[in-house]
């Protein structure tokens, strides 16, 4: 095999792996919707084909290229699909005859027997696949906003600049048309778009985050790409763009993977709050057993003032009278460090090894302190500290 196919075979199997791992994300978080339903149909088809093509040319099978044709003609079929459910409205009549029809017509014709006129079925298949981006996108933009939500409305606008700016990465799928593309890169253009959809399904905080780390993974993947070029022996731009769509491919792909993995990982662990909300726990007591279950909470001791007689109750009482809950690293909170009260609280601190204390009293004086691990202190689990220590303060003691 030559460089050029061996580099087309791996980033068609990294799409089609990518676009099976989103299906998995997508019907995990909303299994019963219909959109969903239209969704998992047009990406299935386009898995369908990523999957035949990168088997096809690294087997050389002339049979499986052939099969590929039918996904290919599918194409604009399924995004029509996915266009209505989205809008909720049937796209004009006479479109859909098109794509229905396009599609057997081409699919069929491919399969049976186009292939003696490469050229013009190339052209034919191209121009019926960008008419049917171009028409969804025309749709999209041309709806009726007022019948839609404003969330659904920015969601549809971020869709319909994602389908144009998809079109330069399919268009290099037809090397017959472009013999000179180092690399078709139909495939990546489909794993970026699905990441975008994935990063935008969260809110304002979640996809800024979501698209830093997606520009930080094409970032150093194309890096990576790019020294690793460097290992061959003849080294050219082609090879260059080959080696860099190879690293960006599988990396989108890996993480699409490692974030579904987590994602499933964390639905099947609950967290702290999640917990508290399913404890059937009556008292504050058996509140703090049912917390020290998570790993937030296992090093958790309760302190009521019997326990602090050696920490000055009344000075730590005035103290901690307007905080709720105190942080080590925040030392000596806002007081000097030679204050008596700071004193005493980092020195109780210290004996129990503990980064926070959480205030459930103030008279008289009932205390939590808890050391929280390193690799899980993060804003999310302070928000959780304080929910859960509001929880406590409410829970009735045992009578």
């Amino acid at each position: 095999m030559t460089a050029d196919v061996i580099a087309d075979s791996i980033v068609n199997l990294c799409g089609a792996i990518g676009m099976s791992v989103a299906m998995m994300t997508f019907y995990r978080r909303d299994p019963r919707s219909p959109l969903t339903r239209r969704l998992l149909l047009a990406l299935g088809v386009i898995a369908w084909l990523f999957f035949d093509r990168g088997l096809a040319w690294w087997t050389a099978s002339a049979f499986l290229d052939r099969i590929s044709v039918i996904p290919a003609s599918l194409i604009p079929l399924g995004a029509l699909i996915v266009t209505e459910g989205i809008l909720r409205r049937h796209a004009p009549r006479a479109v859909k005859i098109a794509a229905l029809g396009g599609a057997i017509l081409l699919g069929l014709g491919g399969l049976f027997g186009l292939e003696r006129f490469v050229t013009l079925y190339a052209i034919t298949l191209a121009l019926f696949q960008l008419a049917g981006f171009i028409t969804c996108a025309l749709l999209l933009a041309t709806r009726d906003r007022a019948a839609l939500m404003a969330s659904e409305n920015r969601s549809i606008g971020r869709l319909a600049v994602g389908a144009l700016v998809v079109i330069p990465f399919i268009l290099t799928d037809f090397r017959t048309l472009f013999p000179d593309i180092p690399v078709r890169l139909g495939a990546l253009g489909a794993l970026l778009t699905v990441t975008v959809m994935l990063i935008a399904g969260g809110g304002a905080e979640t996809r800024r985050h979501g698209l830093s780390m997606m520009a930080l993974r094409l970032v150093s993947s194309g890096l990576l790409g790019f020294a690793a070029a460097f290992m061959a022996g003849d080294v050219d731009a082609a090879q260059i763009v080959r080696f860099v769509s190879v690293a960006v491919a599988g990396v989108l792909t890996i993480g699409l993977m490692t974030d579904a993995l987590r994602a499933l990982f964390e639905s099947q662990e609950p967290g702290v709050l999640n917990s508290v909300a399913a404890s059937p726990a009556q008292t504050r007591d058996q509140l703090i057993a049912e917390l020290a279950r998570h790993p937030i909470f296992e090093s958790a001791t309760r302190l009521r003032e019997s326990a602090l007689a050696l920490y000055d109750p009344p000075l730590l009482r005035d103290f901690l009278s307007s905080r709720r809950v105190l942080r080590r690293s925040e030392a000596p909170w806002g007081l000097v460090a030679i204050d008596p009260a700071v004193e005493r609280m980092v020195s109780l601190m210290t004996a129990n090894s503990a980064t926070h204390v959480i205030v459930l009293a103030h008279d008289p004086l009932d205390l939590i302190v808890l050391a929280v691990p390193v690799t899980a202190a993060d804003p999310a689990t302070e928000t959780a500290l304080a929910l859960v220590r509001r929880l406590l303060a409410l829970t009735p003691e045992a009578r």
